[in-house]
């Protein structure tokens, strides 16, 4: 979903070669509109690179009442495939090289904002899904099945105007958008958000913006994108404003003027790191939300900001603790998932533990499921720990482990290639400098491949896959390996 300025004549999409008022974007929509539900479209999948085409689709499934389900491109054959089937996709909007993969199923063309693509019909087969469901996101989570999440459109536009809201300070007119528009993240503050603000949205293929697949990042060709197009603001995920600040340290450049806002999430960040890229020019400020709340809660904004949290609720969230730690939201919640007949409550729970402080800073301490618990009975998110390590500019990477061991043990791989033990020994020395003793980190182990999904240590959206990693790494941890599925 994606809503578009008040003023038909605003500039809302810009490819780096030409523009898009917003009454052309609404005009493109209008007529794709049109053909979907001419030929009956239900629920319409896209898996398309980063562009106006996306956009247009996107606002196009959205005025027909069909339900769109971005496919991210970086997904496996396997993925894409569970979640056409799951959400029972009846047409797939493509390019046409992509679409000879289903070389049984019609094919028509079509172009879009200028560009030639293909639509696929499926067969039909209706899946149960919340009725007002308006499009699916797949969350790429640790195993192999992406889960579908269903979103309203009114959850999707109230986070849009919380956003609204609470950045009208910073006066964006140029936000670049720098993230997959399959991740619900930048769909929705990076797209959604913007055009209802009336600004304009720079929209370039990923490979413009140094993206290739998941988690291959050419953050000196991302630098070159910021500084000729001179955005307001951007969305990364942690792992690229820590390439990028790297970068920018070692080139001994800074940062483009013109930033006001860098938001930051998908992951910890990280006090270190956020005063590490201020120091660069990089007007950094973490966030954090979630897939089942439509997106980002909470944001650290300029005039109400605590780096090493991640802010304070959005106009459209409230926040609360349970009673054993658990962050739980409401106010923009998701309407279920898909083949699950349960409808959430007024709160959802969502899985991280945390707390807020006294000024209403969310601080996140890690996943519940991910708490470790020593042999000395001390409770120890390991995130708290690796967002420590990944604080010194040596180390690109950490997972921790120790659960039931008397001590934590860590397996590091270097932000730069050349970086010796050395180096990653003092990284560690650091970190636990600044740690309580139960959660210092007293043996390591330099990882044989970056956690990625290409060395099966990630998910395909950067998530460690703790026990693939401690698979690969129990003899040189002397820890016992995992029982793997």
């Amino acid at each position: 979903m994606t809503a578009t300025s008040h003023d038909p004549q605003a500039i809302a999409l810009d490819d780096g070669i030409r523009t898009w008022r917003a009454a052309d974007v609404d005009a493109q929509a209008a007529l794709l509109a049109q053909r979907l539900a001419a030929q009956g479209t239900r629920v319409l999948a896209t898996l398309m690179d980063n562009s106006p085409a996306w956009v247009i689709a996107d606002r196009a499934a959205l005025r027909a009442g069909i339900v769109h389900v971005p496919l991210p491109a970086f997904f496996t054959p396997e993925q894409i495939a569970h979640a056409i089937g799951a959400s029972g996709v009846d047409t797939v909007l493509t390019l046409p090289p992509v679409a000879a993969h289903w070389p049984q199923a019609p094919a028509v063309p079509c172009e879009i904002a200028g560009q030639p693509f293909t639509m696929l019909r499926l067969p039909a087969r209706k899946v149960p899904m919340p009725s007002d469901t308006a499009k699916i996101t797949f969350t790429s989570g640790t195993t192999g099945a992406p889960k579908g999440v269903c979103l309203t459109a009114a959850s999707m536009q109230r986070v849009a105007d919380g956003l609204v809201v609470a950045m009208a300070p910073q006066q964006v007119q140029r936000h670049l958008c720098a993230l997959p528009f399959a991740v619900l993240l930048e769909n929705i503050a990076g797209l959604m958000a913007p055009l209802t603000a009336g600004a304009t949205c720079i929209v370039l293929p990923l490979q413009d913006v140094g993206l290739t697949g998941s988690s291959s990042f050419d953050v000196a060709a991302f630098h070159a994108a910021i500084v000729r197009h001179q955005p307001n603001s951007l969305i990364l995920l942690p792992q690229m404003l820590r390439a990028w600040a790297g970068y920018l340290a070692q080139t001994r450049q800074r940062a483009p003027e013109s930033l006001k806002l860098v938001a930051v999430g998908g992951a910890a960040v990280g006090v270190g790191l956020v005063q590490a890229a201020r120091s660069l020019g990089i007007p950094a400020y973490e966030g954090y939300g979630l897939s089942e709340g439509a997106s980002v809660q909470t944001l650290n904004l300029p005039g109400c900001d605590r780096p090493g949290s991640a802010g304070a609720a959005l106009p459209h969230a409230r926040l609360r603790i349970a009673a054993d730690g658990e962050i739980e939201v409401a106010g923009s919640l998701f309407a279920g998932y898909l083949g699950d007949a349960r409808a959430p409550g007024e709160w959802w729970p969502t899985g991280d533990l945390g707390h807020l402080d006294a000024d209403g800073f969310l601080h996140v301490d890690g996943r519940k499921k991910n708490l470790l618990i020593t042999a000395f009975g001390r409770n120890v998110s390991p995130e708290w720990v690796e967002t420590a390590l990944r604080g010194h500019p040596a180390i690109g990477q950490a997972v921790v482990f120790g659960d039931g061991q008397p001590s934590l043990s860590a397996v590091l791989w270097p932000l730069a290639a050349d970086a010796d033990d050395a180096w990653l020994q003092a990284a560690v020395d650091a970190a636990n400098a600044h740690l309580p003793d139960y959660a210092r980190v007293q043996r390591w182990a330099r990882a044989v491949a970056p956690f990625t999904a290409e060395s099966g240590m990630a998910t395909a959206n950067g998530r460690p896959q703790r026990a693939a990693v401690l698979a690969r790494h129990a003899q040189a941890l002397e820890l016992p390996a995992p029982a793997l599925a």
